[in-house]
Parts: C-alpha cells; sequence; structure tokens
C-alpha cells in the first residue's frame, strides 16, 4: 500500500470522527426546552435542590431631593447570595422620580410533577425597578432576561452549556406566557411587583416565601 493511500485512509477516518462529534453537537443543539424538561433527569434533580428561601435581598436610600418642584429618590438595590444572605452578588444605583418604587421579580413555581421528590419549588427572577410615575417597560433592569441569573449561578452545572440556556431562556419567557410549560408542572406567577414607600434611614429586607410571594421586611438603617 503506497503513502498516498494511506494519507487517504487517515483523512476519511479524520472526517468520520469529525462528523460523529458535529452530529452530536446538532442532536444536543436542536434539543427542544420541551425534550429537556420531558427527559432530563440531572435537571429535574437540580430543581429538587432549590430550598424554601427567605431573604434574598434588600434596597436602601442613598438621597432624596427636590429639583424644579419634584422630588427624586436615589436607591441602592442589593441581591445576596442563596447560602450566605450577607454576601453580595449583585448591587445597582438607580434614581426614580417621587419615593414610591417598584421592585419587579417573576416568580416560577415547580409542581410536583416537576420535582422528584413531590415537593413543590419556586424560583424568582429579579426583572427591574421602576418609579409611581414610569412605565415598567421603561424601569431599570436588575438582572438580563434570557440569562442565568446570579443567584442560581452553578444549580445548573451538571447539564451542558447549551441546556442549561435553553432552559434559561425559556424560563424568562413565562413573563410574556405563564402557561407556556404548564404541562410541565411549571408555571409563572406574573407581575409580581413589590411596592413600597421609602425613607432614607431605613433599610428595606426583601423575603420570599415558600409559595413564592416575596414581601419587604422594613428595619432602621444601623
Amino acid at each position: 500500500m503506497n503513502i498516498r493511500k494511506i494519507f487517504s485512509y487517515i483523512i476519511v477516518g479524520l472526517l468520520a470522527v469529525a462528523l460523529i462529534y458535529i452530529g452530536r453537537g446538532i442532536y444536543y443543539g436542536a434539543k427542544t426546552i420541551h425534550e429537556l424538561l420531558a427527559e432530563n433527569k440531572q435537571l429535574k434533580e437540580a430543581i429538587g435542590r432549590l430550598t424554601a428561601e427567605d431573604q434574598i435581598g434588600y434596597a436602601k436610600v442613598l438621597s432624596q431631593e427636590t429639583k424644579d418642584g419634584r422630588s427624586f429618590t436615589t436607591i441602592k438595590f442589593v441581591e445576596t447570595a442563596r447560602d450566605d444572605k450577607n454576601k453580595k452578588i449583585l448591587e445597582k444605583e438607580c434614581t426614580v422620580e417621587g419615593d414610591i418604587v417598584h421592585f419587579d421579580a417573576l416568580i416560577v413555581k415547580f409542581s410536583d410533577k416537576m420535582v422528584m421528590d413531590g415537593r413543590e419549588r419556586a424560583m424568582y427572577l429579579w426583572r427591574r425597578v421602576y418609579g409611581e410615575k414610569m412605565t415598567p417597560e421603561n424601569g431599570f433592569a436588575i438582572e438580563q432576561a434570557g440569562t442565568e441569573p446570579l443567584r442560581y449561578n452553578g444549580l445548573l452545572q451538571k447539564l451542558r452549556m447549551r441546556e442549561r440556556e435553553l432552559f434559561w431562556q425559556n424560563i424568562w419567557e413565562l413573563a410574556n406566557n405563564p402557561d407556556m410549560l404548564k404541562d410541565y408542572g411549571i408555571t409563572a406567577v406574573y407581575g409580581n411587583a413589590v411596592y413600597t414607600k421609602l425613607q432614607k434611614g431605613f433599610v428595606y429586607i426583601f423575603k420570599i416565601n415558600a409559595s413564592g410571594q416575596v414581601y419587604p421586611e422594613v428595619i432602621p438603617e444601623m
């Protein structure tokens, strides 16, 4: 067998191996959210690791002032880690007109259809902050829609990157269609916006209960 034939066989073999890997990539890339939710045991195990959450962040007033007869409030919003409420994972500052501020979160609930141990779970996605004189669409974004929220970083680490991206993209879409994934036991409590009148000298701690309801607790700033 001459060198040219040997070289040709090597090229064919390399092409075959490449096609196998490309085919696998296309298969995993083409997976739909329905296939992922129905078939992926690791995803269900990850959702089962969600626990009843308590503190999920806080806000405090940095300044309140009046300009041209209009009042403005500047706040700092902080999101804290799942395993350490003293650890900051996200900070945002924004100024809104007035002193009543809305904090908008999308609550996602998983029924026993989706959770392997049969117990319901919930997660939240912070969406935006806006004042009473603003429309929600013009509010200040907290987390970027379609991406993995910082608080849930690592929750789906056993899934492939494409599967993680697919999951988060579709979960965020529940804001537009709360019942999109209800056949899999996943629904959204849409428009769970907490609003409160803010005053300098206080800290507004946000908590979430087992049913997915977000509420503020007000304490004096130390």
